[in-house]
């Protein structure tokens, strides 16, 4: 029986899924590709089982054995961010991986969401491509630190308040998602270039570092998200209709566009193949955006597909995290019990949670055609 190189592909004997040349790791499933057969190989006989299903509605069984993970090797494997009491997320391994591909960025101004403003990124990067976790990592930071520093040119020709604070945070957002790319690019290109450079192989130019992108951006209680590819943003009203504002790139998502149920999309082999990224070989970088002006209080999750696998819909994930949060508000406490239940799960990704705790203060709920009183006319 072969095994795989960096010319070769796999498939995984658990999910049937095939991996990228040089992959260590099944994208699908996580199995472990080294000493497995290659695609082609006979020694394979035996058809692939069915891929591990996604679990949507209900708990982990605390009875049930789960594999320990394999030691923690670095930092890179488990971080936390808290840059303010209303804002915390989590960056975990999970189970079977052995590296972090995920990766996020945060920042916060401001006492709460009412008067505050506040960044999450979180990227996820493709197992299949090498070198995906530096560039993940690099991403977020980049597109945190674009729309921090974002100050508008000029007014834009838009009615009210608000809708020019929505048209001036997605251009913010879209030109963040463009450094975030631009980032992954030259990361992988300075990898080729080392590789190079000290007569090490490298595949760049046929695998080259890619992830996905998702973003929220709180500004006194007005949300407005990001994203290309398969992580995600969601609202959870803590009393009312929880929202998934992101729309996946993703084959799945294509097929519920077509008619099929998200149970039979998601359980479909190649959910998670996604049809939109950050990278070298994307067609852009521009990222789709959605905003909202939530009127009660809730959560702001920004989130990689290590917890969605494990549940799906909105109105379940917002279940999920009244249940785990316990009545807190502290958004560090509620990630990292969403980053337990993950892996309890069965953590067969790479799990990031990002939370940010939105209060609407009694201005937020004004009419949106106002200006403030100490603002200059719109031009």
């Amino acid at each position: 029986m072969s095994t795989p190189d960096e010319n070769t592909k796999s498939r995984c004997p658990r999910c049937g899924e095939l991996s990228a040349p040089g992959a260590r790791f099944c994208e699908q499933c996580g199995f472990e590709l080294r000493g497995q057969a290659v695609e082609g190989d006979e020694a394979t006989g035996a058809p692939p089982t069915e891929p591990i299903p996604v679990v949507t509605v209900v708990d982990p069984d605390p009875d049930s054995s789960v594999t320990p993970p394999p030691p923690r090797l670095s930092a890179r494997d488990h971080f936390t961010e808290k840059p303010s009491d209303w804002v915390a997320g989590v960056c975990d391994r999970g189970v079977r991986h052995a590296r972090n591909e995920d990766a996020m960025a945060l920042a916060a101004a401001g006492p709460g969401s009412a008067n505050g403003t506040a960044a999450l990124v979180v990227c996820d990067g493709v197992s299949s491509a090498p070198n995906s976790d530096v560039a993940s990592l690099e991403a977020a930071r980049v597109a945190r630190d674009a729309l921090v520093t974002f100050e508008p040119v000029g007014s834009l020709p838009v009615r009210g308040k608000i809708e020019r604070r929505v048209a001036e945070w997605t251009q913010a957002m879209v030109a963040a998602s463009r450094a975030a790319g631009a980032a992954v690019v030259r990361t992988g290109d300075e990898i080729a270039r080392g590789a190079s450079s000290s007569g090490r192989r490298s595949t760049p130019a046929i695998d080259p570092p890619a992830c996905t992108f998702a973003a929220a951006v709180v500004d006194s209680g007005l949300v407005v998200a990001g994203w290309l590819g398969d992580s995600r943003v969601y609202w959870l009203p803590d009393d009312g209709v929880a929202e998934q504002l992101s729309v996946d790139d993703s084959w799945a998502q294509e097929m519920m566009a077509a008619g099929f149920s998200r149970e039979q999309a998601e359980h479909s082999p190649q959910s998670h193949a996604i049809t939109r990224w950050l990278g070298r070989s994307a067609p852009d970088h521009d990222a789709h955006c959605a905003a909202m002006l939530p009127e009660v209080p809730g959560w702001v999750l920004v989130c990689s597909d290590g917890l969605w696998n494990y549940c799906s819909e909105a109105e379940h994930v917002a279940d999920l995290v009244h249940r785990l949060s316990g009545g807190t508000t502290d958004p560090s406490e509620t990630a990292a019990a969403l980053v337990l239940w993950a892996n309890a799960a069965g953590g067969r990704d790479n799990i990031t949670v990002a939370l940010a705790r939105v209060e609407p203060g009694r201005g937020e709920r004004e009419g949106t055609d106002a200006e403030p009183a100490d603002a200059e006319p719109a031009a």
